[in-house]
């Protein structure tokens, strides 16, 4: 299961790690001492994936002080010393993810972002997941503003087998929480996904409806929400970055859900997201297919951008 959800890793990031490696790949196949133009082109490589030119600067300029220090000397070492810089990023995001509260049952996680970013799509390909993992899962339908967004998340929850609470159109979203809350419970069901509505910041009447979704979920259940996801699409890239900072300060988010993945060749935006907003990306959406949708790996993103094979990964240790 491992290796399969690995392969379709690397096929979702196919244009990512072919693109990087385009520009950094000289770098790594080089033999003989460290050069100068080999820095460059890692440097390079990582603004053109979306890193941000601060974090690729950063980065790069910790390989020079390696070189100076004299831990790295050789052209073949440049590619490990990468490896433990992106490893290291990701995990101090995850280790800075806030502790989750004792948690009640059903448990509860809410989906949040702006529009466009896949967040119906992505709660019943997250329900799937949940269910395979052993988990019964009730969907919770509080984009009630959208027209037509109950019906795709039907349509999306028949496909994986997951019930759907839901009213009519322009019903209050926190009295859908509530209902599925209570369904949850009559049901014995393990944990609710709630698809909220596409919202910015900057609008303070869906802020504020998302807060009341937070209080009622928090009202009924001990600890809830236990997480809130946020979900990005991929091919904004850096552009996305900025108004994620804005809405997961607001919002309380946890982690983040990367969507269209397979669609931009600048997956680097994982790093930038774990650089700059300090949180964990979650899962990360490689194709269409209810399948599609994978638990993302630190250890498996880094190696499928450095092209490096799973299980076989320098030895160089964090």
């Amino acid at each position: 299961m491992a290796r399969t959800l690995f392969g379709k890793l690397k096929r979702g990031l196919f244009m990512t790690h072919t693109e990087f490696l385009e520009k950094a790949g000289d770098a790594f196949r080089r033999t003989g001492p460290v050069a100068p133009s080999d820095l460059d082109r890692l440097e390079e490589a990582l603004i053109a994936s979306d890193a941000g030119v601060d974090l690729s600067l950063r980065l790069v300029d910790t390989l020079r002080d390696e070189i100076r220090a004299g831990r790295i000397t050789i052209a073949e070492e440049l590619r490990p010393a990468v490896r433990e810089q992106l490893l290291s990023l990701l995990r101090a995001a995850e280790d800075a993810r806030p502790a989750e509260r004792e948690s009640g049952r059903p448990r509860i996680t809410l989906l949040v972002g702006v529009n466009g970013t896949g967040k119906t799509t992505t709660a019943a390909k997250l329900a799937k997941r949940k269910q395979e993992a052993g988990a019964t899962v009730v969907l919770a339908a509080a984009d009630t503003f959208r027209a037509a967004a109950v019906d795709q998340l039907k349509v999306w929850a028949e496909r994986v087998g997951a019930p759907v609470v839901h009213q009519q159109e322009g019903a209050d979203p926190a009295a859908v929480v509530f209902d599925a809350v209570a369904s949850a419970r009559s049901k014995d069901i393990d944990e609710v996904l709630v698809d909220t509505a596409g919202r910015l910041h900057t609008r303070t009447n869906l802020m504020n409806e998302l807060e009341k979704i937070k209080k009622v979920a928090a009202r009924e259940v001990p600890g809830a929400p236990h997480e809130v996801l946020l979900v990005l699409d991929a091919t904004t890239g850096s552009n996305g970055i900025e108004q994620a900072q804005r809405f997961g300060a607001v919002a309380g988010v946890t982690g983040v859900v990367l969507t269209k993945l397979d669609g931009t060749a600048k997956g680097g935006v994982i790093l930038a997201i774990a650089d700059s907003l300090k949180l964990p990306v979650r899962w990360v959406g490689v194709g269409e297919g209810v399948d599609d949708l994978l638990p993302f790996e630190a250890e498996d993103f880094v190696d499928s951008l450095l092209e490096i094979d799973s299980g076989d990964a320098p030895a160089r240790s964090l």
